[in-house]
């Protein structure tokens, strides 16, 4: 998350703009915004799912949002509004912590950063102790619970024990007895299959989860009274352990197994695994979790209330990958070991390529057998997978127009590509569609407070926050509506685009001078028409 969260637990104004536990100490009570639980055994009101008092699982306390009364319906029969599951409560900070820092027996970290407020529905919250011990290993949460390290994607289908820095024997306990021809395992530049579930990750991903399993081992060991389970203290540990797969805007997690490492920034795994993230290889960043911690850390009870609230979470986890159920880019995938002379002369007629794919052994000429998930083979081989750039380009260069001109310029590289019509694709799927809905969302913006954030659909009529007092500023600017319209302007020149496009441009610009400089016009006299 931007910025670092340390845990999920509401500080509101308290923290200071670092929204830190730690400031919110020095003051006194604190109101903020959390989940009204009660023990149906003692009967103490909490925001923890279980009683501190009796170990009793707790049940959250309905109340209304305007008299405040506690409801057992849905909704208050007074008032008639609907029960909310969280109430505006006063909390002692260094109390808290202090209890917290007790029974982990470490004392205060320097910075604890929690959240202004929640967002989810009951305003659930995470126990403070999670967050003390993320700050000791400096790991940041996401909304979900869960920490994650996000990387390039890469395929891969064959590797050397050399080239992932694993000895023969350790692979060996892993199931590679064997290399791809069949003939038992015993040196490091022997070339193995890659088993669909097994994955090499960077080196700088296998030093984030050393702390990770850190921070999994003492939460194991000082919250909940068990014995720890990762002992990692090498890159060498983590081999054979068990991770998650993630791709943006699903929520469904695939299993992997961790087997390398690499000192390439990407994440290489089986076509095949990234294609059950939903993902075809084509340089797109996913997330990779351990998966004690998605099982540990995860609750759905985190996430927002609010559209989308649920994207990019392990709600469900795939712990088999069918080759069948990918998605059918990944059955496109060649794995012939070389091409037949009758390929060859079919290239030469220049035929559609779906009348030789006959030709070519193809995962979906595998699928439903045995053959689906391994014996894949090669034609061209490469000296060590490690050797490409350590870095995605895409990940380089910092601004979009960067990229754009980058593309442009490989574009006129290559005879194959219409480069003018790369240009026109980017004008108009994202440049004027982009500029075009932030200008809609400029006339359409809410306000937000400088203060506590909050925001409005409308400017309250007092002209400040109603919550705080706190003075308002828009959400949307100039500035992102104009963004792009300098280098849309400089596609339309440079490529000498369609006369519309330079006119749906200027119909824009024509916009947003009458919406931005509305200087009152000059009063003119009669002598000025003379």
């Amino acid at each position: 998350m931007k910025p670092l969260v340390h845990v999920l637990f509401p500080v509101s104004l308290a923290g200071g703009s670092h929204r830190d536990l730690i400031e919110a100490t020095k003051k006194g009570p604190v109101f903020v915004e959390i989940s009204r639980r009660k023990c149906p055994s003692c009967k103490a009101f909490t925001f923890k799912v279980k009683c501190v008092d009796c170990g009793c699982e707790t049940i959250v306390e309905k109340s209304c949002p305007r008299c405040g009364r506690a409801l057992k319906d849905d909704s208050c029969p007074s008032c008639k509004v609907d029960a909310i599951h969280y109430q505006r409560q006063a909390f002692n900070f260094r109390e808290l912590l202090e209890d917290a820092c007790a029974s982990l027996s470490v004392s205060f970290p320097k910075i604890l950063k929690g959240v202004k407020g929640l967002t989810n529905e009951y305003k659930t919250p995470e126990i403070v102790e999670k967050g003390v011990l993320r700050a000791n290993y400096d790991l940041s949460v996401y909304k979900d619970g869960t920490i994650r390290f996000d990387a390039t994607n890469a395929p891969l289908t064959h590797f050397k024990p050399a080239e992932v820095g694993v000895t023969v024997e350790k692979l060996g306990q892993l199931g590679y007895s064997h290399d791809m021809l069949g003939v038992s395992l015993a040196d490091p530049t022997q070339v193995c299959e890659l088993k669909i579930q097994d994955v090499v990750i960077p080196r700088k991903a296998a030093e984030y989860f050393l702390q990770v399993a850190g921070f999994i081992d003492e939460l194991l060991v000082k919250v909940y009274k068990l014995p720890s389970y990762y002992n990692i203290k090498s890159f060498d540990d983590l081999v054979g352990h068990l991770i998650m797969g993630l791709a943006p805007h699903t929520c469904v997690s695939i299993l992997g197994r961790i087997v390398g490492f690499t000192d390439l920034n990407v994440c290489y795994a089986h076509p095949i695994w990234h294609s059950a993230k939903r993902r075809d290889c084509d340089g797109d960043e996913d997330a990779v979790m351990l998966a004690l911690d998605v099982l540990l850390n995860f609750s759905r009870s985190y996430l927002p209330a609010q559209i989308g609230g649920i994207m990019d979470a392990p709600l469900l986890v795939i712990p088999f990958v069918n080759t069948k159920e990918v998605q059918r880019q990944a059955h496109d995938v060649d794995v012939d070991g070389a091409y037949s002379l009758e390929f060859y002369e079919k290239t030469l007629e220049k035929i559609e390529a779906k009348q030789v794919s006959s030709l070519i052994d193809l995962v979906s000429c595998r699928l439903g057998t045995e053959a689906q998930f391994e014996g894949f083979n090669f034609t061209t081989p490469v000296s060590n997978i490690n050797f490409g750039n350590s870095t995605s380009a895409y990940k380089q260069f910092r601004s979009m127009i960067q990229k754009m001109n980058m593309q442009l310029e490989l574009g006129e590289k290559i005879d194959a590509v219409d480069v003018k019509q790369v240009a026109l694709k980017v004008l108009t799927t994202h440049f004027i569609r982009d500029i075009a809905g932030n200008l809609r969302a400029f006339s359409t913006q809410g306000f937000r407070c400088k203060s506590c954030n909050k925001r409005f659909r409308r400017l309250p009529l007092l002209g400040k926050c109603r919550f705080c007092g706190g003075s308002l500023t828009l959400t949307v600017y100039r500035g992102g509506i104009e963004k792009y319209l300098e280098a849309a302007q400089g596609l339309i020149d440079r490529y000498d685009l369609p006369k519309y496009y330079a006119q749906r441009i200027a119909l824009i610009k024509s916009e947003i001078t009458s919406m931005f400089d509305n200087n009152k016009p000059k009063q003119l006299s009669l002598s000025d028409f003379a």
